[in-house]
């Protein structure tokens, strides 16, 4: 349910409803825009009465929200939600950012030359994998806490802000300076994990899962804002349908869907989405024409030798090129 008062409403007004309205055992979340102010209200509102809420001095309308998801809901929070990734790099709002580096952190010379090349071409953002889910126990899960210290140097080289996977609990003291935190795929329903970088003060950067609708993604960021943590920044990387010929299906309808649903940033990350390089520009400048806040792209020195998802990487020359195409379907649109 929210609540929007009066442009004229005195504070006392104000107040004396925030306590009526809090003996009820509800959560109220202010939200200021130009014209008007909304409380948005969280918690059991079958036992408001909004004709009363509606009839004090204080109160312009109430409406009732159907959807399950409250702070995520743009209902809510009608303003776009601008994330503070750190080093001053925005997103959201209509700040538009790349998210660029290796699927995997191999070695100090890789990471940081990648970082330069990147940043040189227009990345605001570093990416990389210190821990790597994978479907093959075999297969190379990454350097772990190395993995963190590599990218944290490479930060200090370049000056950009680090993303990197937040896989288990057991892990979180690892990421104490990592810049945004990532939620794979396969952990956007790890509740106990949503819960505690809920109760973080940094940015989450959660992927959709493999085959999960849009409001169980969105509750699923409900979770982390529950907590208190409302710097959140949603990553559509393609669900799994019956289609073979690409890694994953793109849904990038998602895109303009999750703007008018939420008022959380929303990116795109073609190279997971698609699995082949040669896919990835193509999607990259569909995903700018049809409104994405960033891109998410994978960018290794030496694809062929790469030991996760070569086959999707671009090279630094490569990325440099789908930049600046991708800044020129947004200058267009």
């Amino acid at each position: 349910m929210i609540v929007i008062l009066k442009q004229n409403a005195q504070a006392e007004q104000v107040d004396r409803l925030k306590a009526f309205l809090g003996q009820m055992g509800l959560q109220i979340h202010f939200s200021q825009g130009e014209n008007s102010t909304i409380m948005g209200l969280v918690g059991d509102t079958s036992r408001v009465d909004p004709d009363l809420i509606a009839s004090l001095d204080a109160v312009e309308d109430v409406r009732r929200i159907q959807e399950p998801y409250k702070s995520a809901n743009r209902k809510f929070h009608p303003a776009d939600t601008v994330v503070d990734c750190g080093a001053g790099v925005k997103l959201g709002g209509g700040s538009f950012q790349f998210i660029a580096g290796p699927c995997s952190v191999e070695s100090e010379e890789q990471v940081v030359a990648v970082a330069k090349a990147v940043k040189a071409a227009g990345a605001t953002l570093l990416r990389g994998g210190a821990f790597k889910p994978r479907t093959s126990p075999y297969a190379f899960q990454g350097l772990h806490g190395e993995g963190i210290r590599l990218l944290l140097l490479a930060r200090q080289e370049t000056g950009m802000p680090i993303v990197t996977e937040l896989m288990d609990l057991s892990h979180l003291p690892l990421f104490e300076d990592v810049d945004v935190i990532q939620i794979g795929a396969r952990n956007m329903q790890n509740f106990e994990l949503l819960k505690e970088v809920g109760k973080l003060h940094k940015p989450i950067l959660l992927k959709r899962g493999l085959a999960n609708t849009i409001q169980e993604w969105l509750m699923s960021a409900e979770y982390i804002m529950a907590g208190g943590n409302a710097q959140v920044i949603l990553c559509e990387r393609g669900i799994r349908t019956y289609e073979t010929a690409t890694r994953n299906t793109l849904d990038l309808s998602a895109v303009p869907v999750l703007h008018e649903k939420t008022h959380l940033p929303v990116i795109v990350d073609p190279s997971h989405a698609t699995g082949f390089s040669r896919l990835v520009k193509p999607m990259a400048l569909a995903a700018a024409a049809c409104g994405a806040d960033g891109l998410m792209i994978e960018v290794h020195n030496d694809p062929k030798r790469a030991l996760c998802d070569g086959p999707q990487s671009l090279t630094p020359e490569e990325f440099a090129d789908v930049a600046r195409r991708v800044q020129l379907v947004r200058t267009a649109i």
